[in-house]
């Protein structure tokens, strides 16, 4: 058997000596695009079986089956960590869901904000992004894309043991340092391009599970604190550290 170059995510249960078949958009995937073959290997993950080297048993067009062969990694779920975001323009937003999924999240939370600008979010779509970005990155778990809702409506029944880190614009200066923060379940807030209203701050800054937390000296672009704000929970309380 081949070297496995290609990851691919199947919604289908992994196991040795499983089949797999393949719907018609990954066979033309597979065989007419990459141009594998019958023997050629491929390495696969559902979110629930961990990662599994496979076989090309049958290639056409328009069809596929895969045999499960070996192990090749465990499940390693992301650390219990949601990023809310408001969406910006297409291919930002894109590229918060990817980079939010290459840097580890587990659950990807759009929400709209007084000064959102986006009022609709292609749900199915950014699914598909956080699943090719996880095909790319090695990851073993599909992190879920939520709806969009307002904001008010997702802090109304908030978990009381969720704490959330707010980039809070506002307070631009020396980079806050998280060491000190218990672990546990979190969520990082980011806002959208011109910030949130005073009132949604107000609201912020009263809840107890908030944490507020200054990006550096310089005010970033809403895809750009997504990462820093990733990196910087990670390296202190994720699974980098």
């Amino acid at each position: 058997m081949t070297d496995a170059k290609i990851r691919l995510y199947v919604d289908h249960p992994l196991a040795g000596g499983q089949s797999v078949p393949l719907d018609a958009d990954q066979a033309l995937y597979l065989f007419s695009v990459m141009r594998l073959q019958r023997g050629d290997a491929v390495l696969l993950f559902n979110g629930r079986d961990g990662e599994w080297r496979a076989e090309v048993a049958e290639a056409t067009k328009r069809r596929g089956v895969l045999i499960c062969r070996s192990q090749t990694r465990p499940l390693s779920p992301s650390p219990d960590l949601w990023l809310l975001f408001a969406p910006v323009k297409k291919a930002e937003t894109v590229f918060i869901v990817e980079k939010a999924v290459e840097l580890g999240v587990a659950r990807l939370c759009p929400v709209q904000t007084a000064r959102t600008n986006a009022d609709r979010l292609n749900r199915d779509r950014m699914q598909a992004n956080a699943r090719e970005a996880a095909e790319q990155c090695g990851a073993t778990v599909v992190p879920e894309v939520e709806d969009l809702l307002p904001l008010e409506r997702r802090l109304a029944d908030w978990p009381a043991e969720r704490r959330i880190l707010w980039c809070n614009e506002a307070l631009a200066g020396a980079a806050t340092v998280l060491a000190g923060q218990a672990r546990g379940p979190w969520a990082i807030l980011i806002g959208p391009e011109g910030g949130f209203s005073p009132a949604e701050a107000a609201r912020l800054a009263a809840m107890p599970q908030v944490v507020q937390a200054s990006l550096g000296p310089r005010i970033l672009r809403a895809e750009t604190a997504a990462v820093a704000a990733l990196t910087l929970w990670q390296s202190a309380l994720g699974d980098w550290a």
